[in-house]
C-alpha cells in the first residue's frame, strides 16, 4: 500500500508538472500575437521614418520636393542674391526673426532658417489651413501679381498667404505664422537625412 501511495504521488507531480508546461507553452502563442499587435506595422514605421535626400543635382533656384510622413518638403537651392535680399524683407514680414520656437528646430532660428545657407528645407503645408503653396521663383512675371517687390519665395492660392525664400510669412496675410522646418541634418555635402538631427 505504501508503494502505491508514492507511486501516486510521483504521477501526480508528473501530471501537474506536465500540465503546467504545457499551459505556459499555451500561453506563450495566445501571448504573442497580442504583444507584437501593440507594435507598429513595417508600413507604419517606414511612413514616419528618416529619408535620405541627395541634393547634388539641385541648381541654383530650383525646389526639389520628396515626401516624408506623408507631408511634402521642399528643398531649395539659393543664390547668394536670394539670401542678401532676405533681410530687405524684414519690415514686411510678421516674424522675420523666427520667435515662434515650434515653426523651427534651434540650428534654424537664423536669417535663413537652415543649416547651410544656400539650402532651405520646409515642410510644404500653409499654416493657414494646409493648403499646398506655389513656389513662384524672383523672375516669374506671377511674383508681379503676388507683390510688386516680390524676391522670389511661396504663394498660397487658397486664401493669398505668402511666405518669402526663408519661409517666412508677409503681414496681413491669413497664415498666422512661417512655414515649418522639419528636423534634417547633413550626412554629407550632397546628402540630407529629414526626419533625424545630429
Amino acid at each position: 500500500m505504501t508503494d502505491n501511495v508514492v507511486e501516486d504521488n510521483s504521477r501526480r507531480r508528473f501530471l501537474v508538472a506536465a500540465t503546467s508546461v504545457v499551459g505556459a507553452v499555451g500561453a506563450g502563442f495566445v501571448a504573442v500575437p497580442f504583444l507584437t499587435s501593440f507594435s507598429p506595422s513595417a508600413k507604419a514605421q517606414a511612413a514616419g521614418a528618416p529619408i535620405e535626400v541627395d541634393i547634388s543635382k539641385i541648381k541654383e533656384g530650383q525646389r526639389l520636393t520628396v515626401e516624408w510622413r506623408g507631408k511634402p518638403i521642399w528643398i531649395v537651392k539659393r543664390s547668394e542674391q536670394n539670401l542678401q535680399e532676405l533681410s530687405s524683407l524684414n519690415n514686411k514680414l510678421r516674424d522675420p526673426h523666427s520667435e515662434v520656437i515650434s515653426q523651427q528646430p534651434d540650428y534654424a532660428k537664423n536669417a535663413g532658417r537652415s543649416i547651410k545657407p544656400e539650402y532651405l528645407v520646409l515642410i510644404g503645408i500653409c499654416t493657414h489651413l494646409g493648403c499646398s503653396p506655389s513656389y513662384v521663383e524672383a523672375d516669374n512675371p506671377a511674383g508681379n501679381d503676388i507683390d510688386p517687390d516680390w524676391k522670389g519665395g511661396f504663394f498660397c492660392p487658397c486664401h493669398g498667404s505668402k511666405f518669402d525664400l526663408a519661409g517666412r510669412v508677409y503681414q496681413s496675410v491669413p497664415a498666422p505664422t512661417n512655414l515649418v522646418v522639419p528636423p534634417y541634418t547633413y550626412l554629407s555635402d550632397t546628402r540630407l537625412l529629414i526626419g533625424a538631427t545630429a
